[in-house]
């Protein structure tokens, strides 16, 4: 077949990847933005049918966009459904030690695992009709039954409790009463809230949408340049 056959036309790409004939180019940016989508994959590869956001990507980025000198914020997008646990704490605590702005933004779901990487950032939003759902940690696969096996289970939960309440507003009490509700999931223990619910608790800072998040984190960016300004003075004089 022809080189010239092989390649398709851009605009006709276009149409079949993003369903319109040009995609918006922004152009040169300041601010970097990572989206977080489907489920979080760690060790253990997804089936290929699955939407994943891979940690091993992601790190990176993240590393990138802490060395590049033109990146002076970075906003995070979340509609995860969790996924794995370790792999979803990596990810929050490389977020939470960028020495540069972050906001977060929840859209959809920021579910399970996705909470503790929902708080990461220096300010948190969620749209109106965004839900989270809290619950206890869970094991897959083969479970020995054994006292050791609940130690571990306890371990790891309460490393995701302590990240949450250190990076949001809620308290230990409260977020335990979230994780251990019953009778609201139909197939597990938790609680799902929604929107303006989230803020209540102090989990998410406050309702917004994408507009509020970017707004927000130029601010960020603003206070940072002017703070990093040396202060220009004569000394005392006599």
């Amino acid at each position: 077949m022809p080189d010239d056959k092989k390649k398709m036309n851009p605009a006709v790409e276009n149409i079949q990847q993003l369903g319109t004939a040009s995609a918006p180019s922004p152009g040169e940016s300041n601010i970097y933005c990572m989206t977080i989508i489907g489920q979080v994959e760690g060790h253990m590869i997804l089936p290929p049918q699955n939407k994943t956001t891979k940690y091993e990507h992601i790190i990176p980025q993240l590393v990138a966009a802490e060395q590049n000198p033109k990146i002076e914020g970075v906003l995070i997008v979340l509609n995860t459904v969790g996924g794995d646990v370790e792999a979803g704490l990596a990810i929050a605590e490389m977020i939470a030690t960028i020495s540069k702005p972050t906001v977060t933004l929840v859209l959809g779901g920021g579910h399970s695992i996705g909470v503790p990487i929902a708080v990461a950032g220096d300010k948190s939003f969620i749209a109106e009709t965004a839900t989270m759902t809290i619950h206890p940690i869970r094991l897959n696969g083969l479970v020995i039954g054994v006292p050791q096996t609940f130690e571990y289970l306890d371990k790891m939960q309460e490393r995701v409790v302590r990240f949450v309440i250190s990076h949001s507003n809620v308290t230990e009490q409260t977020f335990k009463q979230l994780m251990f509700k019953t009778g609201e999931l139909t197939r597990d223990i938790g609680t799902t809230v929604i929107g303006m619910d989230a803020v209540k608790h102090g989990v998410i800072d406050a309702v917004g949408g994408l507009g509020d998040a970017l707004r927000e984190l130029n601010n960020m960016i603003e206070m940072r340049r002017a703070s990093s300004v040396a202060p220009v003075g004569g000394g005392l004089t006599q």
